[in-house]
């Protein structure tokens, strides 16, 4: 770290939105080559801090800020984020900013693209000039190989799977030449533990570059083993500024929510063995990143039923496959009836229902409102929410029941928002995320897929979604399968986990098994347990 005047400055920072005050009094420094941890709950304020120094339109467009933002000892308010590239700040923002029809490569070099002389220069200018395709595809092997991560970049961004996307956008910002300050938001969200140590050592390397860091994070464990100092807000102030080596995990959290927060429990009472509900026999998933080669298992009837793995081994592919959202082949049957696979429709109507992964790009209707967003499968699928005249020859939509569903669920799972007819691309990530869950329950499915169901999530919220996941699976009898990049998660939650390597299922656990099994199955390995399931087997 160098001596002298720190970077990045902030004094007094604040921020109302049409009269909600959202920031007060946020000062803190940031040296060179040094990284800060900002966390906080869903609501905090870290998006609008990290709005206002980026310089993103909707600061400007509310009124402006309160504070000054020094960058090297020289007070800068950028207009735009054009702006703050151009400055040397650099940020990767939790949604990802892809073009999905444009390669890797072009989408790291995008605006940036390396050209070559050609003779038609000498007439029409330098704007005729040609793209240099060898010279930019070795510059954005080389930002990739910075993060020490393996990618095809030639790979199209719409067929890459979401850990791919993320180290893609990561090296995006490291091409550029004049980056001082990368801002990182959740990077490691929807990347395995094993990608996510990779993408933690390359971020020391850069460190120790000079390039200074603000990494926000909801693995409170990422952020201690990361950062030089952490910075927590709540309700938009700080509440704590402190460094590794003098807090832990659970003082970092009690910080965030204002309480303490106890540990999750290692796994669930054991249950006894009921009939399957869903069988699973040599299913294939054509899912670009996580295909799904041969699996075979089955799940009990009001069971919590994991699926972990190592990110690209295929475990998001099983929920896409039988929901029919990736060509699938293979036989899947509910309550012991066949169903037709490569048929989003089929599922639905045989009482199952998905949570994705991919909140934005399957899960939600952005510019639609939350209650539409909830109410909106059920109407489709089930008629939810419609009322009738005529034997059905007249319908229209029953706003009054969408008010009270929506608004139902905006109290089970803390919602933040401003009212029910908020769009939902307003909404911070981890309420995008609850209202997608909200959309899964009111459709009240036999069996529910929930695919990383905590990505972006605070550990407040996480423990309000898991919580619930648990309530919906013991009141109404839900069987859930769940996958998640966690296995701690997973444990926490689960009767049993699936561990999915190489498109397979190389083992079923009791989630109450030591973690090593677990970790010997995702490095494809079956440990010599007596008793214990094989691969594809069921306990």
């Amino acid at each position: 770290m160098a001596n002298g005047e720190p970077l990045l400055r902030v004094e007094s920072v604040g921020k109302e939105f049409f009269g909600n005050r959202v920031l007060a009094d946020v000062d803190f420094s940031l040296g060179h080559g040094e990284i800060l941890g900002l966390v906080g709950e869903n609501g905090a304020g870290k998006s609008t801090l990290m709005n206002i120094l980026f310089g993103m339109p909707v600061i400007a467009s509310t009124g402006g800020y309160e504070g000054r933002i020094l960058l090297d000892g020289k007070e800068v308010k950028f207009s735009s984020p054009f702006e703050a590239i151009d400055a040397g700040i650099g940020m990767v923002h939790q949604e990802f900013s892809l073009l999905p029809g444009f390669t890797v490569t072009e989408n790291i070099l995008l605006n940036r693209e390396s050209t070559k002389y050609n003779p038609l220069v000498e007439v029409f200018g330098e704007r005729i000039r040609t793209l240099d395709r060898q010279g930019m595809k070795k510059r954005a092997e080389a930002a990739i190989s910075e993060i020490g991560f393996s990618i095809d970049t030639g790979t199209f961004a719409a067929e890459m799977p979401v850990g791919h996307k993320q180290f893609t956008e990561i090296a995006r910002e490291i091409d550029r030449l004049n980056t001082k300050l990368l801002v990182l938001d959740e990077p490691t969200a929807v990347l395995a533990e094993s990608e996510a140590e990779i993408l933690i050592q390359s971020l020391r390397n850069l460190s120790s570059k000079g390039i200074s860091m603000i990494f926000i994070s909801h693995r409170l464990q990422e952020i201690l083993d990361l950062c030089d100092k952490i910075v927590v807000l709540r309700d938009g102030r700080i509440v704590k500024e402190t460094r590794p080596s003098d807090t832990d995990i659970f003082q970092i959290a009690s910080h965030m929510v204002g309480r303490n927060v106890e540990a999750s429990s290692a796994s669930r009472p054991s249950r006894p063995d009921t009939e399957a509900i869903l069988e699973v026999d040599k299913l294939w998933v054509d899912m670009p990143g996580e295909t799904v080669r041969d699996a075979t298992f089955s799940v009990q009837r009001g069971e919590i039923f994991g699926i972990g793995g190592l990110a690209g081994q295929g475990k998001l592919g099983i929920a896409n496959g039988i929901m029919g959202l990736f060509m699938a082949g293979g036989s899947v049957s509910v309550k012991g009836l066949v169903i037709k696979l490569n048929d989003p429709a089929h599922s639905l109507s045989r009482d199952m229902a998905f949570v994705s992964e991919d909140r934005r790009g399957v899960g939600l209707l952005l510019e639609e409102s939350i209650d539409w967003n909830i109410a909106f499968t059920a109407m489709q699928v089930q008629d939810k929410f419609v009322r009738k005249l005529l034997g059905g020859l007249v319908k229209w939509r029953d706003d009054a029941a969408m008010r009270a569903a929506t608004q139902e669920y905006i109290k089970l799972l803390d919602i933040k928002c401003t009212s029910h007819k908020q769009r939902a691309v307003e909404l911070s990530g981890g309420n995008q995320q609850k209202v997608c869950l909200a959309k899964a329950f009111v459709v009240g499915p036999d069996i529910l897929f929930v695919s990383e169901p905590t990505r972006g999530i605070d550990v407040g919220a996480k423990k309000l979604v898991l919580d619930t996941l648990r309530k919906v699976n013991e009141e109404r009898g839900t069987t859930i399968i769940m996958t998640s990049s966690e296995l701690e998660e997973l444990r926490s939650v689960c009767d049993r986990i699936a561990i999915v390597d190489n498109g397979r299922i190389s083992g079923i656990r009791p989630a109450a098994a030591p973690a090593t099994e677990f970790g010997l199955l995702m490095m494809g390995s079956e440990p010599a347990v007596a008793g214990s399931d094989v691969g594809g087997g069921d306990a």
